[in-house]
């Protein structure tokens, strides 16, 4: 019998975990690509939506990388188990109900994507965990710059709630 303890799992169980994972984040990400648009058009807000643009492109980056990644690893997307990522990223906290107050929908939109960020931010946390198991030093780095934006996209986020909290 083997042991498949943290520290006893066969590369090839870990790589399999790894890029189940990683297929989750990334066709959630595919999905905001191809809507934040729609995101943008609902913003009232004018720092919202450029910070929105801003997340927009950090989104396409990420997606640039994770391709890097799976070429490096040898492995093809596959969206086969990625409903959970996907129905949350779906969801879009019901943005395209309108709100009778534009702060509503502002905060909603808001609140949508950090916690879309926090999904990344764990995600890659763990992923980078993986990757160093592994030995692949390329896909550590590449994770990494996505982590990073992640944190600094919530915290951009933060800064334009406190602004449009506070807003004269």
């Amino acid at each position: 019998m083997s042991d498949n303890t943290p520290n006893h799992l066969d590369p090839y169980l870990l790589k399999q975990v790894f890029v189940h994972n990683l297929n989750r984040i990334y066709f959630g990400k595919c999905y905001l690509n191809k809507n934040l648009e729609n995101i943008i058009g609902l913003a009232s807000f004018s720092n919202l939506k450029l910070a929105i643009n801003e997340f927009w492109s950090d989104i396409k980056k990420q997606i640039i990388r994770m391709d890097e990644v799976y070429t490096y690893m040898g492995e093809i997307p596959s969206d086969k188990n990625c409903n959970p990522i996907k129905a949350i990223v779906k969801d879009e906290f019901c943005l395209d109900e309108k709100q009778a107050i534009t702060v509503l929908s502002d905060m909603d939109i808001i609140m949508y994507i950090q916690l879309l960020e926090h999904v990344n931010i764990t995600s890659c946390r763990m992923l980078m965990m993986v990757a160093k198991l592994l030995k692949y030093d390329k896909v550590t780095q590449l994770l990494t710059e996505c982590f990073d934006e992640s944190v600094d996209n919530d915290r951009l986020f933060m800064i334009i709630s406190k602004e449009y909290l506070t807003e004269d």
